[in-house]
Formats: structure tokens, sequence, C-alpha cells
């Protein structure tokens, strides 16, 4: 996938390693049986980070979410640390909430910081019983690989039915001093508009306050991770955090102006690739799907209608069978939350190859399938909406929905 390219910013290497001050590691600890797979990962900055972070709305929430939420709050916002772990979910275990903070523990005492500095997830199978001893036997090993180099081992600790690595890093400039933002991503599955997506964790070296910073992701998660759906379920699991620790020297970024949309826009950048990464790797997926919608009254609006299509089951089928059926994509857009005017509406399906519109002021028309069929045997997809009410738009991703998708999913856990 070629990433779209933004003035004033380079994508460089290093994910969530890129910016000043921080390294990361990861290593296999146990908790996956497969000793070639990591399933523990640390990202560490050498000076306190202010931080932001966005949560799964599920109202069963894993308990390394319930932990770092309340971390947060008793540091006013303060991490140096996150420590997160694949395979098992720590999700409705009796002890989870005391296995998180016991980890936490061990991560503060080996790197000399304090336990509620520690951002502390976990990704992989709900209600599997969870031990500390894992964490205890490896934490001074995973501390003493810590790295400039890491983000490697730490990306591959994250990954559960992921294909490939997700990351993502950009150079820019804030007054004039160097800047780097830079993040890593998982997910494949269980993923649906619903806040978070995945487990997603950016670090950055620009200085901003936590509240400038809670402001940045809160706007940006709206129009990136919300317009994602893979499958239509919402983990309990999801995270994004943002650390910031200011070791670009920048003067401290404290309201809105100049300086505050120039990092805004890194961070957008950031969280838009890492958004299509994660739709491209859906769980079985064979296509990419990127649904615009324009002409709407406003952004709401038009992100309802764009994240309806990508959402539907039927859709996702007719995009991997290849069939260009205007009537699953409308049928979509009539149940999308908003009031559409139907006899506006115009609908175009495009790829690298070419485009065709399919529907046009109330009627569907006729077309070449084999023209069609060509265009939608490319590996990603584009579905253009026009409205004709309004200004505004939105755009939501997502893939196709394969058999491979029902296999991954049917012996999960074995």
């Amino acid at each position: 996938m070629i990433k779209e390219q933004f003035e004033g910013y380079k994508y460089i290497e290093g994910g969530v390693c890129a910016a000043v001050g921080f390294t990361a590691n990861g290593l296999n600890c146990g908790i996956n049986p497969v000793k070639e797979k990591n399933d523990l990962g640390m990202v560490y900055s050498e000076v306190p980070c202010n931080t932001a972070a966005v949560y799964t709305r599920n109202k069963v929430k894993g308990a390394p979410i319930i932990v770092t939420k309340n971390h947060l709050a008793k540091s006013g916002g303060v991490s140096r640390a996150v420590i997160v772990n694949s395979k098992n979910a720590n999700t409705c275990n009796a002890n989870g909430e005391d296995i998180a903070e016991k980890t936490s523990e061990l991560v503060a005492k080996e790197l000399g910081i304090k336990p509620e500095e520690v951002i502390v997830a976990s990704t992989g199978v709900i209600g599997m019983p969870i031990f500390i001893e894992p964490f205890k036997n490896h934490m001074k090993e995973l501390v003493s690989g810590l790295s400039k180099e890491g983000n490697t081992d730490a990306v591959k600790a994250i990954m559960t039915t992921d294909t490939v690595q997700k990351e993502v890093a950009v150079e820019f400039e804030v007054e004039g001093k160097t800047c780097h933002l830079g993040g890593m991503a998982k997910g494949s599955g269980m993923i649906h508009p619903d806040m978070a997506t995945t487990l997603n964790f950016i670090t950055t070296d620009v200085a901003v306050s936590v509240e400038m910073l809670q402001k940045a992701l809160s706007d940006i998660v709206k129009v990136t991770y919300n317009c994602l759906s893979i499958d239509g379920d919402t983990s309990t699991n999801d995270m994004v955090s943002v650390m910031a620790n200011g070791l670009a020297g920048n003067s401290l970024i404290t309201s809105e102006g100049a300086q505050y949309e120039i990092f805004k826009k890194a961070l957008y950048i950031v969280m838009l690739n890492m958004t299509k990464m994660l739709a491209a790797d859906g769980e079985g997926a064979s296509k990419f799907l990127e649904c615009t919608c324009t002409g709407a009254p406003d952004f709401d609006f038009a992100a309802a209608v764009a994240k309806s299509v990508i959402h539907s089951p039927l859709v996702k089928c007719a995009m991997f069978g290849g069939d260009a059926n205007c009537g699953r994509i409308l049928c979509a857009i009539g149940y999308a939350p908003v009031d559409v005017d139907v006899k506006k509406i115009s609908v175009t399906l495009a790829s690298a190859v070419g485009e065709v519109l399919v529907y046009k002021d109330g009627a569907s028309l006729q077309f070449s399938e084999e023209d069609a069929a060509k265009i939608l045997a490319e590996d990603e997809i584009y579905i253009n909406i026009s409205l004709e009410q309004g200004q505004a738009s939105a755009k939501a991703w997502g893939c196709d929905l394969t058999y491979d998708y029902v296999k991954i999913n049917g012996d999960y856990r074995s």
C-alpha cells in the first residue's frame, strides 16, 4: 500500500523508537508456547512523558484497561513505559487486575520508576487464566535488552492473527526543531468503529501538554480508527496511547495554534496509515476497501454512510467475489442512521485499473460486467458515494469477508 505524501512530513523508519529518547524490546516469555514468537513487549522513555489515551467502549473491559486508566489518573497523565503481552487478553479473570498491577510493579522496580507510570496492555484469548510467573521470570531480560532498534521485536510481541507488522513514523519541524512521531499497531479481527480499535502505541519527542495531547488524540480517533471495521466486533482490550517526552526541545504546546496544528497533523498521518494497515490485514482478507462519501451535510452524516457500507457483511462478500452489486451498497446506505435522499445518490466502484458508475439518481445503471470484474479483481477497491446534500465528506476503511475469516476464528483458541 502506497503511503499518501504530506508536504512538510517525511516518512522514516523506527516506529515507536523513531522519537528521541525512546527504546523498546520484545521476547517470548512463555505465554505463547511457540518459542519463536514474541509475546511480551516494552516501550520505554528515558524521561517522563505527558500521556493521552482512549479506550474501548465495550462494557466488558480487560483488566489492563482498568489498571492503565487508574495509573494515568493517579500520575496526572504522566507515564514512562508500556508493558504489553499477546496470546492472553487478561479479560474476565478474577485475578486480572491484580496480575496487571503486579506486572506494573515488576516493570517499575526494574526500570526505577513508579508503578503508576506504567501503561499495561494485553491482547489475545479472552477468559484464559493468567499468571505472574512469565512476567516475573523475564522482566530483567526484557529491560536489559531495550534498545533504539528494539521496535521490531516490540511490534512482533503484540501480533496475534496479524500477518504483517504495522509501524509508521514521520519527521517534521516545530519552531525549527526537528521532531519525530511514530507508532505501532496490532489487529486483524474483532475490529469495529466504537472508539479505538486494537492496540496502538504512539510516541513522540514533541513537547505538548496532557490536555492538548488528549484533545488531538480524541479528535483524530474520530476520523481514523473510528472509521474502521473488519467484522463488527468491538474488542474488550482496545486502546490507543500517545506518549510525548518533549526531547525535541520545542516550547511546550499548551493551546491551539500553528504549532499545535503541525503536531496534530503528524499524529493524523501516523494514525491514518496505521488504520489503513489494520484494514488491509483483516483476518482472511484478500482486498482492502475504502469507502468515500461526499456531498453530505456534515462530517458525521458522511461518516455514518461510509461506515455503514464498510461494515456491511453483504458488501464485503460482494467485493470478495468481484460482484459489482450496487443493490448491496444501496441497502447499506439505506440503513445508515441518517436521512439520505435516495434520488440524488451516485455510486462508483474503482481500483487501479479503472472505475465504473453503477448507480445514479435513484436507479442502477447498465455497465460492462467484464470491465467491472477487472476493476474488482484488484486488491485495493474504492467505493465512492456522492449524496449531493452538502459539502462535507468522510472516509471509512475495511476489507472483504472471505472463507478464511471463518477458518481463522473457528479455531482461534487452538
